[in-house]
């Protein structure tokens, strides 16, 4: 069988031809209109516009405004995107100077050293009685209660000398913490937070900052309730 050939001269000759030195649009680039693009077009359109129905000026004028009104709403973005930018920068920055220092979270856990003591917060959404704070190491074994006694509706600050109930300092590690009031006729856990220190900042990922606390890892930089 005979190999089809596309060299017919008739068919070249019918072939469109790309004209030498002519310039044509890439396709690859991302092309917008710009102001001086429309006021081209608007004088192309009056230029060929009908004699007999020419163009209404409240057209035109409706032509220039909805263009003015899309420039300033893309130059508005591109203010708002630089603006967002340098917030992220400034808290990047005051992030920073929390390391080694000692802020406020929303956990129930805390790492001491050897020696070391712990401190945190209890909020009761009423007034609590018989208020009680239980500390267990990493084997949850309770190490120590401490009596808070009755607490008033708000929050109450607690600090822990690293003891345990035989009057001896714990070894270093994570410790956890609950406390239990009587709220009305119910006993019920109390939410509280922990103050942790700050290690190091990271900054660049998907949760934004993350303040990285010794021996609790990352927590997210908005999520700090006080600073030490």
């Amino acid at each position: 069988m005979d190999n089809v050939s596309n060299s017919n001269p008739l068919i070249n000759d019918l072939t469109w031809k790309k004209e030498e030195g002519a310039k044509y649009a890439d396709g690859s680039n991302n092309q917008q209109l710009e102001q001086e693009d429309f006021f081209k077009l608007l004088t192309q359109q009056l230029n060929m516009q009908d004699p007999t129905k020419p163009v209404d000026n409240d057209q035109m004028i409706a032509q220039m405004t909805s263009f003015s009104m899309a420039e300033g709403i893309t130059g508005l973005q591109e203010q708002f995107t630089k603006f967002t930018e340098n917030m992220s920068s400034n808290q990047a920055l005051q992030a920073s100077t929390l390391v080694g220092r000692k802020v406020l979270v929303p956990t129930s856990k805390a790492s001491i050293d050897s020696g070391g003591t712990a401190s945190g917060m209890i909020a009761a959404p009423q007034t609590a009685q018989n208020v009680k704070i239980t500390i267990k190491d990493e084997n949850d074994a309770v190490v120590r209660t401490i009596d808070m006694g009755d607490l008033a509706a708000g929050t109450k600050d607690f600090e822990w000398d690293g003891l345990d109930k035989s009057g001896n300092p714990v070894p270093a590690g994570k410790y956890s913490f609950t406390a239990n009031g009587q709220l009305g006729n119910s006993a019920e856990d109390l939410p509280l937070q922990m103050h942790a220190t700050v290690q190091s900042v990271s900054t660049g990922g998907d949760r934004g900052i993350v303040l990285n606390l010794k021996g609790l890892g990352g927590i997210n930089f908005k999520d700090v309730t006080e600073i030490g």
